[in-house]
């Protein structure tokens, strides 16, 4: 007879935390949210870790190389999709890693025989008024000049002159060798009075850009996460099909931690990609798999290898896996079942796996009770594919402005290796839906806002890290009256526009 479950399985919107102690320490400035990314002994320290309990979904509309900039900058990781071929994916991650904090790959590069015109031509496609004039125009020529808005008036020349003749050559320019540190770089541009500095290798090529601007930036980016090399870190999905292809190059490319992107964990498919990244890589190369919804699937997976486990079937907003196959659980307790299991593997062997919640997650408070709950950190999708920053289009529907937004199960993604358990092609079907989502702006703001909530919340708990969030935790079941009490109830609203910010998924 088949195994049912005496409990219901329940949502994050059917708990509450309850108030602890908080002492007069417990102010939002003291909360530290760093969180281990990948499995660690007890008593060591995980080889890579982060500053936010966040990161992206695998997913074409949410995450590529400048939405994996952007998270980076503020903490946490993107991982960058795997629905696309082997190069491309690989050449995003090298982006990432290409943009070296407070070093810049230039993307405005033009050759000395270009004219004006196609100097304002790259600046409306840039949007950057600095460029770098090397022998055959590419970000890592031989640097002969820059040009900047001060070379040039468009109202006194007719576009056909040639940039040789007004750019500043290289013997006029303040540049820096390659060994340069950013802090000398920046040390450089102010004594200089300079706007950017380019960083030369010794044969005179051009590396990086380093500029004014950014150093601001970079104050105001406390919490970026960066390797030892000071670049940022990213990771990316991989199948169970190309993996010995994929794998590699993205390696290559510089990643730095992957993921299994697949509907379904628990299955033999993982078991063997697992394996051959065991075999031919060590632990040096970090992988997460997933996703399951219990604690046999976690068991399964922590003996096979991996560096971290995904958690959730059918809670994501726009799929539809339950609906389509009637397979899935609800996620706060697939998730409470899930971390119990995780701290009796931790007490067995000493080896401590993070836990990654993907879906489920409505509201900003559901990001702090997944963490009340066990969970390490959070997996988003519509809550950054809303931003600027996500790949897709921004479109304007019925006066407001909308961002496209589809799953990875959708005919439009046709990523049929996320569902795939082999077999005929043609059994493929949709599990996820093609959408909009309302535009929220930059990504910096918004996860600011998200994380500010967090923190207070955890205040009230009493609690100034995740683990000891974990520990002092109170968790209550609500009733559906004590979620419409929850909410503006028995008044009338003088505005009655929706609080946008507090629906994050």
């Amino acid at each position: 007879m088949a195994h049912i479950f005496s409990e219901p399985s329940r949502t994050f919107s059917e708990y509450l935390l309850v108030p602890g102690y908080s002492s007069c320490d417990c102010t939002p400035a003291n909360v530290s949210l760093k969180t281990p990314l990948v499995k660690y002994k007890k008593g060591e320290e995980p080889a890579l870790s982060m500053n936010i309990p966040m990161v992206s979904a695998i997913m074409q509309a949410v995450s590529d190389d400048k939405l994996a900039v952007a998270l980076a900058k503020e903490g946490g990781v993107a991982f960058i999709y795997g629905s696309q071929s082997i190069e491309s994916q690989a050449a995003m991650v090298a982006r990432v890693k290409s943009y070296k904090a407070g070093f810049v790959v230039s993307d405005s590069n033009i050759s000395p025989d270009a004219t004006l015109d196609d100097i304002l031509a790259l600046k409306e496609k840039t949007g950057h008024s600095t460029v770098a004039v090397t022998a055959d125009g590419t970000p890592n020529g031989k640097l002969l000049g820059i040009v900047a808005s001060r070379d040039y008036r468009v109202s006194r020349m007719t576009g056909e002159e040639k940039v040789r003749d007004f750019m500043t050559p290289i013997d006029k320019l303040v540049t820096a060798p390659a060994s340069t540190t950013l802090k000398e770089a920046n040390d450089i541009i102010w004594d200089n009075k300079i706007n950017s500095l380019p960083i030369l290798d010794d044969q005179g090529r051009l590396m990086y850009m380093v500029f004014r601007k950014d150093y601001d930036a970079h104050k105001a980016s406390p919490l970026e996460l960066l390797d030892s090399q000071k670049r940022y870190v990213v990771g990316a999905g991989i199948n169970t099909r190309d993996y010995a292809e994929r794998v590699p190059a993205l390696i290559d490319a510089g990643v730095d931690v992957l993921c299994i992107d697949s509907s379904e964990g628990f299955s033999e498919w993982q078991k063997i990609t697992l394996k051959w990244i065991r075999d031919h890589y060590g632990d040096r190369v970090k992988v997460g798999a997933g996703n399951v919804v219990d604690g046999e699937g976690f068991r399964f997976l922590a003996e096979c290898g991996a560096d971290f486990i995904k958690v959730g079937i059918g809670g994501g907003s726009i799929c539809i896996t339950r609906e389509q196959k009637g397979i899935g659980r609800g996620q706060a307790t697939a998730l409470i079942d899930v971390c119990e299991e995780r701290n009796r593997y931790f007490e067995e062997t000493g080896v401590y796996i993070p836990v990654c919640s993907d879906g489920g997650t409505v509201h900003d408070y559901h990001v702090t009770l997944a963490l009340a709950m066990g969970a390490d950190f959070i997996m988003l999708g519509r809550y950054f594919a809303r931003f600027d920053e996500a790949p897709s289009n921004k479109v304007r529907i019925n006066g407001s402005y909308m961002k496209e937004y589809w799953g990875e199960g959708s005919a439009r993604a046709r990523n049929w290796q996320r569902y795939d358990l082999g077999g005929d092609k043609k059994l493929s079907f949709e599990e996820g839906v093609d959408s909009y989502v309302p535009y929220a702006g930059s990504l910096k703001d918004n996860v600011g806002l998200t994380l500010s909530k967090v923190r207070s919340t955890m205040c009230n708990c009493g609690a100034l890290t995740i683990p000891e969030l974990q520990q002092k935790a109170k968790l209550t079941v609500v009733s559906s009256t004590s979620i419409v009490e929850g909410g503006a109830h028995d008044v009338v609203l003088k505005d009655k526009t929706p609080y946008v910010s507090s629906s994050i998924h």
